[in-house]
């Protein structure tokens, strides 16, 4: 189901195709969500361990950036992912006002484990696409 406002073709054109990603989105979103629950985790804390496993520490303030989330939120996540042993912060020796965010080696065993496991549900989902949409 598409908009019901009754703009120009160009203006509900583009409102459709909004509403169509967005509820995409959502859906994919939800399946994928569903194995991060069962182990514990939220999209964005799976976010958090993922991006320090593939790019190393780094600055509570870019993994902010790198996932898309406000910077109370991330202290958010990384306060709970720390509390599970997952990951650990420390003060930067050159900017003490800085925050290093790295994993444990707790957390590189479990999100080395999980990762696998998430990327297999990504490409199954969107395996209904052709490699050409995909990319497009």
């Amino acid at each position: 189901m598409g908009t019901h406002y009754r703009g120009t073709p160009t203006e509900v054109r583009a409102l459709n195709a909004y509403i169509t990603l967005m509820r995409c989105a959502l859906s994919v979103g939800a399946r994928l969500e569903r194995p991060l629950a069962r182990k514990g985790l939220t999209e964005n804390q799976f976010g958090v361990l993922e991006t320090l496993l593939h790019l190393g520490p780094l600055p509570q303030y870019e993994l902010g950036a790198k996932l898309f989330t406000s910077r109370p939120n991330v202290t958010l996540v990384v306060k709970q992912l720390e509390a599970r042993g997952l990951v650990e912060r420390r003060r930067s020796g050159e900017d003490a006002r800085c925050v290093i965010v790295s994993l444990t080696p707790a957390g590189r065993r479990f999100i080395e484990r999980l990762f696998p496991e998430q990327l297999a549900a990504i490409v199954e989902e969107f395996g209904v696409l052709t490699p050409e949409e995909q990319e497009e």
